[in-house]
């Protein structure tokens, strides 16, 4: 992502926070369901989809993690983190065409080993859809 940006370890401050948004429109969903080799039918035949609970199509739950990931390489710490660990709690399904925004807060930080701790929400419609924690090694500032 070349408008991807980096805040070093030593720049970022408990509270800081960073969002973007994604859409789950029928091409992600079917690129992901052929990245993961998850083709459940929940989330790639329409027909299945609507005699579920759901009514229709729904994004994979890993991709919401995915997108936590592309929000932390894209801007908070961004460029050079390492993406330690992730919980999430899923609370409602993404459904297809959903504009989902991803919100990244810094809630811990350890200087002597570089690991942030970030509380990771997503949200639709300003509704609360999963959140988590994700744990990340941030770059320093060059010496």
């Amino acid at each position: 992502m070349s408008d991807a940006q980096t805040v070093c370890l030593e720049d970022l401050t408990i509270g800081q926070t960073y969002e973007r948004h994604f859409t789950a429109t029928d091409a992600v969903i079917r690129a992901f369901a052929d990245v993961s080799e998850d083709h459940n039918p929940i989330h790639v035949d329409e027909d299945f989809a609507a005699t579920t609970p759901f009514k229709g199509r729904i994004a994979h739950g890993a991709l919401l993690g995915a997108w936590i990931s592309a929000t932390i390489a894209g801007g908070l710490p961004g460029r050079g983190s390492i993406y330690v660990s992730q919980n999430l709690n899923f609370k409602r399904a993404v459904k297809l065409d959903d504009e989902v925004t991803i919100t990244l807060t810094v809630t811990d930080i350890d200087l002597k080993t570089s690991r942030v701790i970030l509380s990771t929400v997503a949200k639709v419609r300003n509704k609360l859809f999963a959140d988590g924690q994700s744990e990340v090694i941030a770059p320093r500032r060059p010496a």
